[in-house]
């Protein structure tokens, strides 16, 4: 359920903040009021199509928020696992800025999305059922969906298990017509796949060798400098000739000590000196460690320079570095090893294909069957809506055009359209081309009412769904959304007095001049409020009592229906 909406600088709006209840909410008012404008922001929230159009003049963003209860809905849920964002509550916060450089920035719950996510994610939560959207009916291509959507449990795990085995068919499929066309790149591709991996696997590659390798050319390529410096070092520290460091500063250390009591800066001075003696004579016994240990290996240093230029070629063929390398060769590798065994045996493909084919047969016969029951209730369903619609005498049917035989699809086996016969005695044919305006509104109507109870969504929005009736078929158009209302929080944009008699509550939407500017104004109106609504929407300018009195018999046959 949608529970507050805040709109900033959008279109005409400057700054609203609404708060929305369970049950039937109505907006009402003026054409060009900013109705439609509060739907397209909570459209635009659920993902819809952005613009720097929405952008209200003279400022530099647009930002919409609203805040959702999920009421534990598993699609919502399983998106949001999937994507990592975090729901610890039932509360939902979606916010979408469109900025001046037409870069949206879009988050749900603190977590920043791209327009993708916020779209999957939204549509769980919001349907939005516009004028024009009754035009998903002109598209057969969307009938089978609807179909599945009515009879989503017990056609969803079947569609699941269908398309996994045809993906796992059409990709076995493709690597054997792909072998079959080209057997002669394949060929070839398998000999370069050997080399690869053989060249890279025979180097015995070890991650951090070439850094160790660099560090080893480094020393030997200095072995003379380094030995020349160490010896000259040693000689200075502890030349048997004459006074090296040590004894110098071993004497300056003695001498210092006769009078170190004296005075604490004499004391400081000879525990200088002390630790200096020390230290050179650790460093004189590193040293003479270090010249024990030097050995020149006249071969060494060819063989590092040997193993760094094979390591240099491979990374020129593989990779930046060994870790690349290695990451191409386990890739390469089982690219490899597929491509052998399905080269080894060419036949047993073939067989595998034909078993995969038949099981996938199976699976699509049985989906088939599934939805063709689905058909039957879901024409039972629509016909008993469109009676309540005032079209008892229009047929709907789900077609299943079988002409084109037994073809695999993503979707399963079956071509579905909508067939309607609108009068007795005229032919059935697709929805289409035969029905009009007026009854693809009544029928997308009867179709939501069926689905309500099993979208799962968490609000409806209708649009001006009843623009172009009136009288009895506007009150059963109320009555429907009434009916959806039940099962899912719906908000209604409307110009019918009997649609809006039937709302839980109502908003008017009103427009005022303001410093120079058109800004758009929401009221929340009670029930005498409701009254003045209700007989304007039924007199138009002018109120009379007698519109008044009208509409308050409205309110009270809505509310004791």
């Amino acid at each position: 359920m949608l529970q507050e909406l805040s709109i900033r600088n959008f279109a005409i709006i400057e700054k609203l903040n609404i708060e929305f209840n369970s049950g039937m909410t109505v907006l009402t008012g003026e054409t060009g009021a900013g109705k439609s404008i509060i739907i397209d922001a909570v459209g635009l929230l659920a993902g819809g199509r952005g613009s720097v159009d929405f952008i209200r003049k003279g400022t530099k963003k647009a930002v919409l928020q609203g805040m959702f209860s999920m009421d534990k809905n598993p699609d919502t849920l399983a998106l949001l696992d999937q994507y990592g964002i975090e729901h610890a509550d039932p509360t939902l916060i979606l916010q979408r800025e469109i900025q001046a450089s037409g870069r949206n920035v879009c988050r749900i719950n603190g977590s920043l999305v791209n327009t993708t996510i916020l779209k999957k994610i939204g549509e769980t939560l919001i349907d939005i059922h516009g004028q024009n959207e009754h035009q998903e009916l002109m598209q057969p291509e969307k009938h089978l969906g609807m179909l599945d959507e009515f009879a989503r449990n017990g056609i969803q795990p079947l569609l699941k298990q269908y398309q996994q085995k045809y993906e796992h068919f059409q990709n076995l499929k493709q690597k054997f017509n792909r072998k079959k066309a080209n057997e002669k790149e394949w060929a070839q591709r398998v000999d370069m796949l050997r080399f690869q991996v053989k060249e890279i696997e025979d180097a015995n590659l070890q991650v951090g060798e070439e850094e160790q390798l660099n560090s080893q050319r480094e020393l030997l390529e200095n072995f003379q400098k380094i030995s020349t410096a160490l010896q000259t070092a040693q000689l200075a520290l502890e030349n048997e000739e004459s006074a090296g460091a040590i004894d110098s500063t071993g004497e300056a250390m003695n001498a210092l000590r006769d009078i170190e009591n004296i005075d604490d800066k004499y004391k400081n001075i000879s525990n200088i000196i002390s630790s200096a003696y020390y230290q050179l004579q650790d460093a004189t016994s590193d040293i003479s460690g270090e010249l024990e240990n030097m050995e020149w290996d006249e071969g060494k240093l060819d063989q590092v320079e040997k193993r760094l230029e094979e390591i240099y070629q491979l990374k020129k063929k593989y990779g930046d570095n060994i870790q690349q390398i290695l990451a191409y060769d386990q890739k390469a590798s089982e690219e490899l090893h597929s491509m052998v065994d399905s080269e080894s045996d060419e036949d047993q493909m073939e067989s595998q294909l034909e078993t995969i084919q038949e099981q996938l047969k199976k699976i699509a016969l049985q989906l088939s069957t599934t939805r063709k029951q689905a058909a039957s209730k879901l024409q039972v369903a629509v016909h008993d809506q469109l009676k309540q619609l005032y079209m008892d005498k229009a047929e709907f049917e789900v077609h299943f055009d079988e002409s084109a035989g037994l073809k695999f699809k993503s979707t399963g086996i079956d071509n579905v359209e909508f067939y309607l016969r609108t009068n007795p005695g005229e032919s059935m044919g697709p929805l289409s081309r035969i029905a009009s305006g007026g009854e693809l509104s009544r029928i997308m109507l009867a179709l939501k009412t069926i689905f309500a109870k099993s979208q799962g969504v968490t609000s409806i929005i209708f649009d001006e769904v009843d623009t172009g009736v009136s009288g009895r078929v506007a009150q059963a158009i109320a009555e429907k959304i009434k009916l959806i209302a039940s099962y899912s929080q719906v908000l209604c944009i409307t110009h019918l007095p009997q649609v809006a008699a039937e709302a839980d509550h109502q908003f008017f939407v009103s427009k005022a001049v303001k410093g120079g500017r058109t800004e758009t104004k929401l009221s929340d109106l009670n029930e005498n409020g409701r009254v003045q609504e209700l007989a304007r929407m039924l007199a138009g300018s002018t109120v009379t009592k007698l519109s008044i009195q009208h509409a308050k018999e409205l309110l009270k046959m809505a509310h004791t229906s």
